[in-house]
């Protein structure tokens, strides 16, 4: 079977980040903002939520690699999960945004519950989504190529769900209580979703398999995943890049809301959008720009090169927030958009290169564990996330904020803050990480036409 990559199949790779997109941005946009000013609990209560929950979930991104790896059917090892479980997914989506008729201890453990089983289901799906990258093709630039449209779809089905989301609920809002709107809203976008999903399914192939004399031994595919400098290098980096794009975002609301004035809106043709969604939708525009120029960058400077330039780039940028006025929003937007293409720089090359980082070990080894190396991807991912949400939520509490209120002095200066100086702070720790990441595009050659040669030697045997 051919590397080549057909262009059906790269649109429907995408699609399944598109899916998954939708629902990652609705958790980093408006859970924060639902669980404080509607569900109605505190904000360092849901801080704390967001970070114990992932004790848990930690676990579960690598027992889901190994039981893709260890999964054979007619469709694959991978592919399966994409029609199993989007179902699940979505109904599940919806349960998190449902309030119940409860008191405050009562809310409190639904949302511990239902926000817990939710990440399993990402997990379940996401896992083996992403491990597909690592099967489809043996080729370094067909990857980064694959990686490209995902990122491209992924932050397509970001503006999809900005357009949509806040949108909706204000429409539904007209006639139901804000709990049902939100509730209604993930009904609507979790439909799109699984149908989303199954394309995936339906378009992709999977063509790498796990060298024929491999075993299954647990402990080796963990201590081969231990001894991979280059993964725990990107481990660091992708933690860090996680969390400057999750306090951004997860603040972005508050920070239009209380600092900014989110009551005026803006008329684009026949569309209104608030200033908030304005500039949620500005990023996404400007992340698949990113996304777009990742490749032929990357082919003039490297992965490494481009990923820590892209990183320091967006470090001084963002620091550049702290000093915006509600007189000059055009500044908040223009840094945004300056921003936001930085960091859509960096998510294809950092998924390529977890791909070659499997490659690297397969080929120090002998034995390939895609699922194992993906899902400990993905678990970097989400603890990103999760600490980037729960720092979020902790420094709202730390400098006073108080749902549904006019906030304090003190506390504006956090939340500018908080959409400055601390990703800023993030984003120079992720380059400072890849500097140490020693798989440049030379190597990388060298292995993957000695892996070639050791798969052409193993099929004529």
């Amino acid at each position: 079977m051919t590397d080549k990559v057909t262009l059906r199949e790269k649109i429907g790779y995408g699609f399944g980040d598109a899916a998954s997109s939708m629902f990652w941005k609705i958790f980093t946009f408006y859970l924060a903002i639902f669980y404080t000013d509607v569900f109605g609990i505190p904000a360092a209560v849901a801080g704390t939520m967001f970070l114990l929950t992932r004790i848990w979930d930690t676990a579960n991104d690598p027992i889901m690699g190994i039981i893709g790896d260890r999964t054979n059917t007619r469709w694959g090892k991978f592919r399966p999960y994409l029609l199993w479980i989007s179902v699940p997914f979505a109904v599940i989506g919806v349960l998190l945004f449902t309030t119940p008729n409860l008191g405050l201890t009562g809310k409190i453990v639904y949302a511990y519950i239902s926000y817990t089983i939710m990440m399993m289901a990402y997990t379940a799906i996401n896992v083996p989504y992403a491990s597909l990258l690592g099967v489809m093709t043996a080729k370094s630039e067909e990857r980064t190529s694959l990686a490209s449209y995902r990122m491209v779809f992924a932050f397509g089905g970001s503006l999809l769900v900005v357009a949509m989301f806040q949108p909706l609920v204000d429409w539904f809002s007209k006639s139901l209580k804000p709990e049902s709107a939100y509730q209604l809203t993930m009904t609507v976008i979790g439909a799109i979703v699984v149908v989303f999903f199954f394309f995936t399914f339906l378009w992709t192939r999977e063509r790498i398999t796990p060298p024929k004399a491999q075993n299954n031994n647990l402990r080796e595919d963990v201590k081969n995943l231990i001894n991979n400098i280059p993964w725990f290098v990107l481990l660091g980096a992708g933690v860090m890049t996680l969390i400057f794009n999750s306090v951004r975002d997860g603040v972005a609301v508050y920070y239009f809301k209380y600092f900014i004035s989110d009551d005026a809106a803006v008329s684009i043709s026949k569309a209104t959008f608030t200033y908030s969604t304005l500039y949620l939708f500005v990023g996404q525009a400007t992340n698949m720009l990113g996304v777009i120029m990742a490749k032929p960058i990357s082919a003039r400077f490297g992965k490494r090169n481009t990923f820590m330039g892209a990183m320091v780039a967006a470090a001084v940028l963002s620091s550049l927030f702290v000093m915006c006025t509600t007189e000059g929003v055009i500044w908040v937007y223009i840094l945004q958009a300056l921003v936001s293409f930085c960091a859509g720089i960096i998510f294809p090359l950092l998924w390529s290169m977890y791909a070659d980082t499997a490659d690297y070990s397969e080929y120090k080894t002998g034995r390939r564990a895609t699922g194992l190396v993906f899902s400990a991807s993905s678990m970097s991912q989400k603890l990103g996330w999760t600490l980037g949400g729960a720092i979020t939520l902790w420094l709202l509490a730390f400098f006073g904020f108080e749902a549904n209120v006019d906030q304090s002095p003190e506390t504006i200066k956090g939340i500018k803050y908080m959409i400055s100086i601390v990703p800023a702070i993030a984003a120079v720790l992720s380059g400072a990480f890849m500097y140490f990441y020693q798989l440049d595009d030379k190597t990388m050659k060298k292995i993957e036409t000695e892996l070639a040669q050791r798969r052409a030697n193993e099929a004529t045997e």
